[in-house]
């Protein structure tokens, strides 16, 4: 009858339910208030409930799920981050782990909110003149008008800063736009485009506001057979004697620095989208490793598996703890280029570690969709280079420690 009993206990024991993956596992949500915890909670319901189950066959398709953008409006988180002109306002800290919400479940619906929020709108906040601001970002805000961000160019990358090929002609009031954008998020099916060109007087970059739909000689080609990011409608951008009025040129957007303002707070944002894709990752990885069976048991119990597991939520908790001290730097107003190029490539490369050991968990099961660990490491690759390439975030972050430009 001991027997009997004491092995009954261990029955009991062996079916007391498992830890539900958690990717928080140094409780950084602490660090928001009352208020902002909610909205976030608000997030990831949203994510959960309306992206998690569709979005792998939109992935699939390259295709867009727009019949989500009523409920997501609905969050009331346009112009996050930004004050004032009907935007929602809030910390970076707030916008940070918003956005990593949302890559936490999907990469690409971060991207197309970050794109919008951080790129277009941020361009406008930062560079824009106060008549601007009033007119764009309100409809923005409430994502009645949706934003692109065109800087890179067929052959112009990396080199943006002194290299664009797009020119800007001043013939009175009026600007004349020539030239070519490629990889812009959004650009398919979105409403405004901020096209950055170089103005032939002067050889300074400038930013323009430009009407997609309504502005001739403004055509878009979607970019087709992508392998990451491929619920983002990527776009070529070609402008062929565009003309764009001299009030809608960036009053404050003059010179490839003012470009770098806004660079600067959207890589700012890709540290915190890196660090919600491996959050992803590691929890699909944690959940399928407590459900498969092998050898008649569940591969967590093996401590291979668990080693695995462990390296994933450490690339994932110093991602977050970098950021959420970043968010401080930023909030408080003393965030530099150096600053946000360091969390971009160092989040960025331990995003491609992590996801890499949760497709790896998977096994085969983990290179097709359904698994979402296919998704999830597709997906990293495209954060990995946009925003900058690791190597050239470095070399920032080289010379402000050196003192020396490494730069050609």
């Amino acid at each position: 009858m001991a027997t009997a009993t004491a092995a009954s206990r261990q029955d009991a024991k062996e079916r007391k339910p498992l830890p539900a993956p958690n990717s928080d596992f140094y409780t950084i949500t602490d660090a928001l208030t009352a208020e902002e915890r909610t909205l976030v909670k608000q997030v990831r319901a949203f994510m959960e409930t309306n992206v998690a189950p569709v979005i792998n066959k939109y992935w699939a398709d390259d295709a867009f799920p727009f019949e989500l953008l009523p409920a997501f409006k609905a969050l009331n988180i346009g112009g996050l981050g930004l004050d004032g002109y009907g935007c929602r306002g809030g910390s970076q800290m707030l916008f940070g782990i918003v956005a990593m919400e949302l890559a936490r479940i999907d990469a690409s619906f971060a991207t197309f909110f970050g794109v919008h929020d951080g790129l277009a709108m941020g361009s406008i906040y930062l560079d824009g003149s106060e008549e601007q601001k009033q007119k764009w970002l309100p409809p923005m805000a409430r994502m009645e008008k949706i934003g692109c961000f065109g800087l890179t160019e067929p052959l112009v990358g990396s080199g943006a800063g002194g290299g664009l090929t797009t020119t800007a002609k001043r013939e009175g009031d009026t600007w004349v736009l020539n030239g070519q954008k490629k990889w812009i998020g959004n650009a398919p099916w979105c409403d405004v485009s901020i096209i950055w060109a170089r103005d032939v007087a002067d050889n300074q970059v400038k930013g323009f506001i430009v009407e997609n739909k309504t502005t001739p000689g403004f055509s878009v080609e979607k970019i087709e057979h992508k392998i990451a990011l491929k619920v983002v409608q990527n776009g070529l951008i070609t402008l062929k004697d565009c003309r764009v009025p001299e009030a809608n040129r960036l009053q404050a957007g003059n010179s490839f620095r003012d470009t770098a303002r806004v660079l600067r707070m959207t890589r700012y944002g890709v540290g915190w989208l890196s660090t919600g894709c491996q959050m992803g990752a590691y929890e699909n990885a944690l959940a399928y490793a407590q459900q498969r069976l092998q050898f008649g048991k569940p591969i967590a119990s093996f401590q291979l598996v668990q080693d695995l597991l462990a390296r994933m939520l450490a690339n994932v908790t110093a991602c977050q703890c970098l950021m959420l001290r970043l968010a401080q730097i930023d909030d408080d107003g003393k965030m530099l280029d150096h600053h946000a190029a360091l969390a971009k490539s160092f989040c960025t490369t331990r995003m491609r570690e992590t996801v890499a050991w949760g497709r790896e968990l998977f096994g085969a099961n983990g290179i097709v969709v359904e698994s979402n660990a296919a998704r999830f490491f597709a997906d990293a690759e495209a954060l990995y280079s946009y925003e900058g390439t690791f190597q050239m975030q470095n070399l920032i972050v080289g010379k402000a420690v050196t003192g020396i430009s490494a730069f050609v």
